[in-house]
């Protein structure tokens, strides 16, 4: 992204990448390489489920950081510091963002990693949904978008308005394209 002999854009930045439990976690391994291409410190937290679309050795060796989905290291007892990471990020990138995950940010809910770090940041949040169409357009979840969307350096990106998503359904849904994500990031 940089030209040579000049500093990467987001040099120096400590990006914390949330990923959730869509078909579109794949695409946080791009991102994540796009992120750390830019010049980025990035940290990968990522829930139990977005496990299983995605694995936390692809996203340990394109971010080079260990990623975190528990409180705890079952091996050994060693704490992961919600609040500590909080503190740590200048941005809090949650891509792809699932229904679920929004709406534990938009109640205060703390399940799991993901979200109790979302509680103890202090940086921007960057909230990319991707979903199915019937579950993004359901009121709910757009209730809890708008109330995200209230909140003070909050921003959603997305999700796309059209596109064929992985159910077969066609409509709004789809993760914004990772480049796109990389620039509003960018901004922040």
């Amino acid at each position: 992204m940089a030209s040579p002999g000049t500093c990467p854009p987001l040099a120096g930045r400590h990006i914390l990448l949330g990923i959730t439990g869509s078909i579109a976690a794949y695409k946080a391994a791009v991102l994540c390489r796009l992120l750390k291409t830019a010049g980025a410190d990035v940290r990968v937290v990522m829930t139990p489920l977005a496990k299983q679309f995605i694995t936390p050795l692809t996203m340990a060796t394109l971010s080079k950081n260990p990623i975190l989905v528990e409180f705890f290291d079952p091996e050994n007892g060693a704490w992961n510091s919600h609040v500590s990471l909080g503190e740590w990020a200048d941005c809090y990138l949650i891509a792809p963002a699932t229904a679920n995950t929004m709406a534990n940010f938009a109640h205060g809910f703390a399940p799991d990693m993901l979200s109790s770090l979302y509680l103890a940041c202090q940086a921007p949040v960057l909230i990319c949904p991707a979903m199915n169409v019937h579950m993004w357009e359901h009121t709910a979840t757009q209730q809890n978008a708008a109330v995200l969307k209230q909140r003070k350096g909050h921003c959603i990106l997305g999700p796309c308005e059209s596109g064929v998503l992985a159910c077969g359904a066609e409509g709004a849904g789809k993760l914004m394209p990772v480049d796109l994500i990389v620039q509003k990031t960018l901004s922040l």
